[in-house]
């Protein structure tokens, strides 16, 4: 339960995430970024450590990373993390499978970061782009088709359906409106006259294959309110505030048990003198946090894409220290913050794959 009392000790600013005199702000914080908090004031950088071991955290190139999906149409995506509640995949697909697919156990959250194509599904085609959520439920039968062999797509899947959050005090259609959401039209694959179409049945421990007489995606027509659909960062509506950096948990998209899907998108920067423009340090004891860079740029500064930082929890991290000071130093140049970056926060430990720990050079 939260404390009736908020207590101030020592030395520390007036306000929070603000006119820090060269202290270092470190969140201790329960319930991720909503429950119990307190700020400690650090004279040093309290994410310069050593780390060893594979919950120590990481950064990944995964432009360096090979899916089997890549260079065979039959592969499936490269695993990096799990956990009870979710699964987070890479996919490089450079060609159409010759299979369908339906994941029994999971709803999956598909992020294109590079490439376009078409996901064929029993509602009907949906065309992704970079940028693009794709969203397909639990036990779809889906098939991707990529225009080309540039695809980098980042995959969360979730034991639990994925759900939008609650409406909070600015209403249900913010902060994105659902109207943008683009929901597939019915469109019947006639097939190509093989004599069985396969349906691969995908699971956490490996995958079954049906086979059909017809192509499975025959359908005329459907109804109701579980369905596919896309959704791109460009219609998000961005959350901002000149006094103070808001925290991850106010960019929220799609939630399930134990998984949440936020991001950080271009924005009006930070005006009030004083104010720190980026996410100050934290060691989120409830959460582990995924950040995976898609593009844009800080302060003049280009992220460097498709990187994968994995923040476990209870340990420090946050943007370094270098950064923070850059963005003291150019206050009055920079008006906005032009950063595209996908947060993924997990309530159980994530445990990166055998892939990922050989890619970071960490002994498992």
């Amino acid at each position: 339960m939260e404390s009736f009392v908020q207590l101030r000790k020592g030395t520390t600013p007036r306000r929070g995430h603000a006119d820090l005199d060269g202290l270092k702000e470190d969140e201790l914080g329960r319930a991720g970024f909503t429950g119990r908090t307190s700020y400690l004031y650090h004279r040093h950088d309290p994410t310069r450590f050593r780390g060893q071991g594979p919950l120590a955290g990481l950064n990944l190139a995964t432009t360096a990373l090979t899916p089997p999906d890549r260079d065979d149409p039959s592969g499936e995506p490269l695993l990096l993390f799990h956990n009870a509640d979710c699964r987070i995949s890479l996919s490089m697909r450079a060609a159409a499978p010759p299979h369908y697919v339906r994941n029994i156990d999971h709803d999956e959250l598909h992020f294109v970061h590079r490439g376009t194509g078409t996901f064929v599904t029993e509602f009907g085609p949906l065309a992704y782009r970079p940028g693009d959520y794709v969203y397909l439920p639990k036990a779809t039968t889906y098939r991707q088709i990529p225009d080309g062999p540039d695809t980098h797509v980042l995959i969360t899947e979730a034991v639990e359906e994925f759900r939008v959050p609650e409406p909070g005090v600015n209403g249900r259609h913010f902060p994105f409106d659902s109207a943008l959401v683009v929901v597939p039209e019915p469109s019947v694959v006639e097939g190509d006259g093989r004599e069985e179409y396969e349906v691969r049945l995908r699971y956490s421990g490996g995958h079954t294959s049906i086979f059909y007489p017809h192509d499975p995606c025959d359908v005329e027509g459907w109804r109701g309110d579980n369905f596919p659909f896309t959704f791109n960062l460009d219609d998000y509506d961005v959350h901002t505030s000149a006094s103070t950096h808001l925290p991850p948990t106010v960019h929220l998209f799609l939630q399930a048990a134990g998984v949440a899907v936020m991001h950080f998108l271009p924005r009006p920067a930070e005006s009030v003198p004083g104010t720190e423009r980026v996410p100050w340090y934290h060691r989120n004891v409830d959460y582990d946090e995924i950040a995976f860079f898609h593009g844009g740029s800080l302060f003049g500064a280009d992220l460097p894409r498709g990187l994968l930082s994995h923040a476990p929890q209870g340990v420090h991290h946050g943007a370094p220290e270098r950064a923070r000071e850059r963005a003291r130093e150019l206050f009055d140049r920079f008006d906005r913050m032009d950063w595209k970056v996908i947060a993924i926060d997990t309530r159980r430990r994530l445990l990166p794959s055998a892939a990922v720990l050989a890619a970071a050079g960490v002994q498992a």
